[in-house]
């Protein structure tokens, strides 16, 4: 476990796994988000939803925008947003502009990347930049390392290679 993830982060970076794996049963990309409150609560959660509903569908802009409505500017600042994977230029900037708190992811968008391109799959329509360069002052913890990025990256591969199997 990196330095930057800590035990508390655990069950949270889990239930994204989990969240993930129900994305892919769906046939969707495998993401799925937690945002947690200050007290350790889980607020809301989602999962992608790209296949389902349409190209920006991803669990952290819906948590960007759920927040937005429920959670003071306060709350908000002091939630962490638990996500399976680190957020694409839109989602980060949703988060910037709603002034959600901490991010902790379990890959990274340059290791996310690196599997699509091992895998044959398509080229990303947009370029990941981390997203220390997109939110000023962001706090960020991760990716992930040993089981957990292996867990994410296994479900990426089964994604992309049933996709790449079909065409």
């Amino acid at each position: 476990m990196p330095d930057s993830l800590t035990g508390n982060d655990l069950p949270h970076l889990r239930h994204c796994l989990a969240l993930a794996a129900e994305a892919l049963a769906a046939g969707d990309e495998p993401f799925g988000s937690v945002l947690v409150g200050a007290g350790g609560e889980v607020l809301a959660q989602a999962r992608n939803h790209v296949n389902e509903l349409n190209t920006l569908a991803h669990p952290e802009l819906e948590l960007a925008q759920w927040a937005a409505t429920h959670l003071a500017p306060a709350a908000r600042a002091a939630a962490t947003l638990y996500t399976s994977g680190e957020h694409c230029p839109m989602c980060a900037a949703a988060h910037g502009w709603v002034g959600l708190g901490k991010i902790v992811y379990l890959s990274s968008g340059q290791q996310l990347t690196q599997w699509l391109s091992e895998l044959g799959a398509p080229e990303s329509p947009i370029q990941f930049i981390p997203v220390q360069e997109i939110i000023r002052h962001a706090e960020v913890a991760g990716p992930a390392n040993g089981e957990l990025l292996q867990e994410i990256k296994a479900l990426h591969v089964a994604y992309h290679g049933a996709r790449n199997s079909k065409s």
